[in-house]
């Protein structure tokens, strides 16, 4: 497996662990017939929880565009060095975005996710 196919699967392995931290909050802030039901009065989660729910969906908004340009670079043998070191500033940033988000640390998220956007766009360059 190619070191770019080993961090997207990271990746994704990481945006499972992230719904499984965001599940474990709700169900501390929640009662279980709320989060059973259809959630039509569902109210999210604040704090830590809901920290952990938005960090998540932020996973998912950017896993979507790493994955396509990973997987394309795989299928057009354009995965190089550059790709790989991309690849993994994308799973490692995202990683601590992830931790830094929960535990509610703004400026450092933010530089964590602009990490993470750097290994995006390093992938993505080499398509060209």
């Amino acid at each position: 497996m190619s070191p770019d196919i080993k961090y997207l699967v990271w990746s994704g392995a990481l945006m499972l662990v992230q719904v499984l931290v965001y599940v474990v909050g709700a169900n501390l802030k929640a009662p279980l017939t709320e989060l059973v039901g259809n959630r039509e009065t569902f109210v999210p989660p604040e704090g830590w929880a809901g920290r952990a729910r938005r960090a998540h969906l932020n996973m998912l908004e950017s896993l979507v565009p790493f994955a396509i340009f990973v997987i394309a670079a795989a299928l057009t043998n354009k995965a190089n060095a550059m790709t790989a070191m991309g690849a993994m500033l994308f799973f490692w940033a995202r990683l601590a975005y992830a931790v830094i988000y929960v535990a509610g640390i703004p400026w450092l998220r933010t530089l964590a996710w602009l990490a993470g956007l750097a290994g995006v766009i390093m992938v993505l360059v080499q398509l060209r």
